[in-house]
């Protein structure tokens, strides 16, 4: 048993808690889209085809927004595959993923099924393949209202109205050597801001995000970023990051405090990004668009991929990274939305990779049910509970030894204030292995009373234990054993290797 403190002040602010932090990304990849959101003749499916089973889960997730359509997949699209008659649309080739798409479903169909979800769409333009016309031409579909061969052809397709999409990224991880039309650094960064340039004479309101690193372990990462940057600043909104993590040979003590290499990713381009715009004398403060992150068993990924033989066939929809997510998945999934939120002056868009079946917190199956991951819990919860500033948290705990990242500290807090109902919410990760913390929380700042409304924490005994279609609630949050104010003071019992949120209210 260990002890630990901070102090709350609802003047000690970061910034407004973002919505868009608790964004998704569904990627014309493996199962994410067929027998995924979409499954015409699935028990649940509407006359759509979209699974209602999925679009409830997608809602209970919280999710506010969706990146579409890749991604890797994006570096090949032809967005026009997925318009007209679906008797019409071609099946194409994936280079990314090695598998068939059949263009059942493409921007209309997409766009249909994010109303239901009530979800916000960032559109991936192809960069890889393609440029400046196309994505003219995408937005044009999409956005033009009337008169126009491309609006008219979105009208006669069944929707009269723009979509009005606001958000598009500017193509996907053009710095890895993997993506088709994969770019130098200043290649990419004029094609990005010409894009960016032209999208702009079309709309001049639109919210664009640049190509950053695809993981802060890339030879080039940084410099990627002040290469680009110098080319499109003043043209673009947000810098893009992706990080995925996983236990590396069995170490979980590294792998729990994997927040550290997201605060340092996000502090490594923030002093970039501002570095560029102190050269280039601007006074805009770009930011950060986190739109790929999550856990992923990486290697046996890539394992896999290098022992598949020479002549694999081209299946459509094969089951591709459908991960398992255990207990200390989930502790460390809420860790890194408490890194996301500690970082929402700068890092106010997020996309957790994927939503379904593909490293998802949504799992399904083909004419069969859905279920809730591990991860699921506190991402839906930190959706839920989140709301008005993030406030400053200034912790004083214990640290612990780990290989990758030497002493960290051995839990992680952040904290939200709502003013308009006076609501207060802690989220904190427990990081140690087998001791149990007692945390203290000071809120000698709020005027008034507050008192405990509700309190959740996931933990397990069993840290490899995991949710299945035969055991869906296997792990679930609980109601926390302890948690209570007394005299100005919030007291919790933390277990060890947990993730737990408390929100208070004012007593009445």
């Amino acid at each position: 048993m260990f002890s630990a403190s901070f102090s709350l002040d609802p003047d000690f602010t970061i910034a407004p808690v973002s919505r868009r932090t608790f964004g998704s990304f569904v990627e014309h990849m493996g199962r994410c889209v067929y027998t995924g959101i979409y499954e015409p003749g699935h028990p649940t499916a509407d006359s759509d085809g979209f699974r209602q089973d999925v679009l409830a889960l997608t809602r209970e997730l919280g999710v506010s927004l969706v990146r579409y359509p890749g991604g890797n997949f994006v570096s090949g699209y032809r967005w026009e595959d997925g318009i007209g008659p679906v008797a019409d649309r071609p099946v194409r080739r994936d280079l990314a993923w090695r598998s068939l798409e059949t263009n059942e479903v493409g921007i209309d169909e997409f766009m249909r099924w994010a109303g239901k979800a009530g979800v916000e769409v960032m559109y991936a333009l192809n960069l890889g393949t393609r440029g400046v016309q196309e994505a003219l031409d995408v937005h044009e579909y999409v956005n033009h209202p009337d008169r126009t061969r491309l609006a008219e052809l979105r009208r006669s397709n069944g929707t009269p109205k723009p979509y009005g999409i606001k958000m598009f990224c500017l193509g996907n991880e053009m710095d890895g050597p993997w993506q088709t039309g994969h770019k130098t650094a200043h290649e990419y960064g004029r094609l990005a801001a010409e894009t960016a340039r032209a999208l702009r004479s079309a709309e001049p309101g639109l919210e664009l995000v640049a190509c950053g690193s695809s993981s802060s372990q890339m030879p080039t990462f940084a410099a990627w970023e002040a290469e680009v940057l110098e080319l499109a600043y003043d043209q673009v909104d947000y810098i893009s990051a992706h990080a995925y993590y996983q236990p590396i040979d069995g170490d979980i003590a590294s792998f729990l405090a994997s927040a550290i290499d997201m605060d340092h990713f996000v502090n490594s381009v923030v002093a970039t990004a501002d570095s560029v715009g102190a050269k280039l004398k601007s006074t805009k403060k770009l930011k950060i668009s986190f739109d790929e992150w999550n856990v992923w068993y990486l290697r046996e990924f890539q394992e896999g991929v290098e022992s598949a033989p020479p002549d694999w066939e081209w299946p459509v929809a094969p089951r591709v990274i459908e991960d398992c997510y255990n207990v200390a998945d989930a502790v460390v999934v809420g860790n890194l939305l408490i890194s996301l939120l500690r970082h929402s002056d700068r890092v106010p868009v997020a996309c957790q990779a994927q939503l379904v079946n593909v490293i998802a917190p949504i799992r399904s199956e083909a004419g069969g049910p859905a279920w809730r991951q591990t991860i699921f819990h506190p991402f839906a919860i930190t959706s839920r509970l989140a709301r008005g500033e993030v406030l400053r948290v200034e912790l004083q705990a214990p640290t612990y030894e780990t290989k990758r990242f030497g002493a960290v500290p051995v839990l992680d807090a952040v904290a939200t204030h709502d003013a308009e109902s006076g609501d207060v919410t802690v989220f904190v990760v427990n990081r140690h292995q087998s001791g149990a913390a007692d945390l203290a929380v000071s809120l000698a700042g709020f005027a008034g009373d507050l008192r405990v409304a509700e309190a959740w924490t996931l933990a397990d005994d069993d840290l490899t234990a995991t949710n299945t279609e035969e055991h869906p609630d296997r792990v679930v949050p609980h109601p926390a054993e302890r948690a209570e104010v007394s005299d100005g003071v919030l007291k919790a019992a933390l277990p060890p290797v947990s993730w737990t949120a408390i929100r208070l209210t004012p007593a009445a």
